[in-house]
């Protein structure tokens, strides 16, 4: 257990100093081993938000946001990994829909949160960068998610995202699908402003509040079934 703590902690020291083949030797490693998917997942975002920070700092540049990107859509290609979700692909638990805001065209995040959603068995439906409010009411009202995911690193999204939440509340969307926000700069008291469910500055605790509130609809579903 002890040795584990160690690979682990180095496995985030990597990503961090963005060594792309150790990060993948020592990930194919640690799956060999039994570690399960998510957790590996967990603890490369750990590292991606380190790289954030460094980014945030100015000691890192954006090809290096870039390459944090790339490095862990590598993980996600591993074959344990594919293998996991492929055997998971039809116990979907929710569907969301995805996009950063008009405006902004970072997808680091987004991709990294995306990923992390299909890991965890939600159906992503993935609108890309610079997405306009009528593209996620056109969207949702096709799709019918059970989440909308908003996504922004500029500091100037925030009144976007809150002009796409008006929008939600004024056609009577909003009543239909839980928002959530995701990015840096966001807080409790911005997120209150914006008028979403909740925010996320981080693409696992995203994760976390998404399965939360699934646990919750899946569980009012089951009564109302129980009850029928």
């Amino acid at each position: 257990m002890k040795e584990l703590g160690k690979k682990e902690q180095l496995l985030i020291t990597h990503v961090e100093q963005l060594n792309e083949e150790e990060v993948i030797k020592l990930s194919d490693e640690l799956l060999k081993e039994g570690m399960a998917p998510l957790r590996l997942l967990d603890l490369i975002n750990e590292g991606m938000n380190r790289v954030g920070k460094l980014y945030e700092s100015k000691d890192y540049y954006i090809a290096d946001l870039i390459m944090a990107g790339l490095i862990f859509k590598q993980v996600l290609e591993l074959d344990k990994m594919t293998a996991h979700f492929r055997v998971r692909h039809n116990d979907k638990i929710g569907r969301v829909v995805l996009g950063t805001v008009t405006g902004d065209i970072h997808d680091i995040g987004k991709d990294i949160f995306r990923g992390m959603l299909e890991a965890s068995c939600f159906e992503v439906i993935d609108l890309g960068v610079d997405v306009p409010k009528e593209v996620f009411l056109k969207k949702c009202e096709e799709y019918k998610p059970d989440i909308l995911g908003l996504s922004g690193v500029l500091t100037n999204t925030v009144d976007t995202m809150k002009e796409i939440v008006d929008a939600f509340q004024e056609t009577g969307v909003k009543d239909k699908v839980k928002i959530i926000a995701g990015g840096n700069h966001l807080t409790a008291e911005v997120c209150g402003f914006i008028g979403a469910d909740n925010f996320a500055n981080d693409a696992s605790s995203g994760v976390r509040i998404c399965k939360k509130w699934m646990d919750g609809i899946n569980e009012r579903e089951r009564r109302v079934i129980d009850n029928g």
